[in-house]
């Protein structure tokens, strides 16, 4: 029964509700509607503060139903540190895009983690060569663990390689995601070589530096560049970034906050360079990879679109089994 108020779901109700698997096939539908043009042009807003800073993301989507959704996200890199807090905590407000009637508050952190991931496993299905069987991942947190079970869901991984700023986080993270997915995967101190020699790298950490560059990269290896999303952020080197094929999750975002921006201020491409937003690869309107040795980077900053997929089934399952509190802020 539909309630009468809004659904207030936390991270764990987020989690039994959605899959990774789900998530991958609601992330990859909602960049296909976007380029379909059957959304509402998401939008963000960011606002820096002291150690961090807060941003919104507001899209909307024609799903079962119309929906508008709103994440408020702080993102704080040092509070593990400083708080034993995670670094990205918020809530996504979805609404009835066609009345504005508030349906749902929601962690964010769950669906943030779950939907990014989705993304960069959707890019490697469209972008990654289809025998890669190596990949290396940059930033061992929970974005990293995501990436790497997202993107052996659809490439024949047997090989994967873990390097963090931490070496003990990327033993940690290899010897999990060893058992897990069955695969060996090596925690690593020289990045350099193993990106050399692999077919997939991402990108996930909180650098303010490049540190992923152009010689280190083979013909063929497919680069999700995940981390940065602010100004501040920066991982890929604006060269590598201008001699790739590009492809985007959201231009004008990207343009603002992602790793295309440096190469757009130093004057090393231009907007127009930009080979294609990843729904309209998914559509088919662009084409993606066109040979063995391209080397294609998708700039992953994470749209609004994700969200309202994401919470959109959280919503449609909490309300089937009566999950969640319920409020009338009307009241």
């Amino acid at each position: 029964m539909k309630p009468s108020g809004t659904v207030i779901l936390t991270r764990g109700d987020v989690a039994a509700l959605l899959s990774l698997k789900e998530c991958m096939a609601a992330v990859e539908q909602a960049f296909k509607s976007h380029a379909e043009g059957k959304s509402m042009q998401p939008g963000v807003l960011g606002v820096r503060a002291r150690d961090g800073g807060f941003h919104i993301k507001a899209a909307g989507l024609e799903l079962s139903r119309p929906y508008f959704a709103a994440k408020v996200n702080g993102n704080f890199t040092n509070n593990k540190e400083r708080f034993g807090l995670p670094s990205i905590q918020g809530v996504i407000v979805l609404c009835d895009a066609d009345n504005g009637s508030p349906l749902a508050v929601m962690d964010s952190m769950e669906i943030t983690m779950l939907r990014t991931g989705a993304a960069t496993g959707v890019a490697a299905k469209h972008l990654a060569r289809p025998d890669a069987k190596t990949a290396t991942i940059c930033g061992c947190g929970n974005q990293g663990r995501v990436s790497l079970q997202a993107i052996a869901q659809v490439r024949p991984l047997e090989q994967a390689y873990a390097f963090d700023i931490d070496y003990g986080e990327a033993e940690r993270f290899a010897a999990e995601l060893s058992d897990e997915l069955g695969i060996p995967v090596t925690a690593i101190a020289d990045l350099r070589g193993s990106v050399g020699t692999s077919d997939i790298c991402v990108t996930c950490t909180p650098s303010k530096q490049p540190y992923l560059n152009r010689v280190d990269v083979a013909p063929g290896t497919f680069i999700a560049a995940v981390g940065a999303d602010n100004e501040e952020k920066q991982e890929i080197d604006p060269a590598l970034i201008a001699s790739s094929k590009l492809v985007v999750d959201n231009l004008e975002q990207c343009a603002l906050i992602g790793d295309l921006k440096l190469a757009l201020k130093l004057g090393l491409m231009t907007r127009s360079d930009v080979h294609a937003e990843l729904g309209e690869v998914i559509a088919r309107s662009k084409p993606g990879r066109e040979s063995g040795e391209e080397v294609v980077v998708f700039d992953s900053t994470g749209t609004a679109l994700q969200d309202v997929a994401a919470a959109a089934i959280v919503y449609e399952r909490a309300v089937k089994m009566g999950r969640g509190a319920n409020i009338d802020f009307g009241a």
